[in-house]
């Protein structure tokens, strides 16, 4: 028979202090009273097996009155404490040509301003494109040796989509960029071949 995870004690302490407590309050107080170490998972899962309820909704009860009410928007003038003041310029309002390096470890530029997400672009593409004009739509940029903060523009090759997952996948992309510059010769010839088999 499986052992009880609560005492009888314990069911009758959650029973009278159920009401209007949330879920870690009641299991803090268990905890404190019978120095046990119960989670708010065992807690909830117990109120939910026994069908016993706090009481709270989780919703606002009317007239309630929001913490922030009376506070502006951080645009505003007057706006609360945690407000920007007029003129404020974001930390991250970077001007147009400033460099960062990302989660990826690839470096990006900014390029304009306004465009949410499209404000940056990935700085070996910028390179690429300043030499040779936009890339080709369904196009990437590679690094021939691998290396993300080398760009020389004879460093940068470009390749199609479908010629990076074949590269991808024959592990094709080397830290010698001339064995590199052979993947995307043989990468070509293995997708040329794909589309005239489909």
């Amino acid at each position: 028979m499986k052992s009880k995870l609560f005492s009888d004690e314990q069911l009758e302490f959650i029973k009278e202090n159920v009401k209007n407590i949330g879920n870690k309050e009641l299991a803090d107080l268990i905890n404190k009273k019978f120095n046990t170490s119960f989670t708010v998972s065992q807690i909830k899962g117990f109120k939910h097996n026994h069908k016993i309820s706090s009481g709270l909704s989780g919703y606002f009860k009317k007239g309630h009155i929001p913490a922030n009410k009376g506070t502006k928007g951080e645009f505003n003038v007057g706006g609360n404490k945690t407000s920007y003041k007029k003129g404020h310029i974001a930390a991250n309002n970077l001007p147009i040509g400033s460099e960062r390096i990302r989660k990826d470890n690839y470096w990006y530029v900014k390029v304009q301003d306004g465009h949410k997400n499209n404000n940056w672009k990935p700085k070996h593409q910028v390179i690429y494109e300043e030499h040779y004009g936009k890339l080709p739509k369904g196009s990437r940029v590679i690094f021939a040796d691998g290396n993300k903060n080398n760009f020389d523009i004879s460093n940068l090759i470009l390749v199609s989509k479908s010629e990076l997952l074949i590269m991808n996948r024959k592990k094709l992309i080397k830290k010698s960029s001339e064995a590199t510059k052979s993947g995307v010769i043989l990468a070509k010839l293995i997708d040329k071949r794909n589309k005239i088999k489909k």
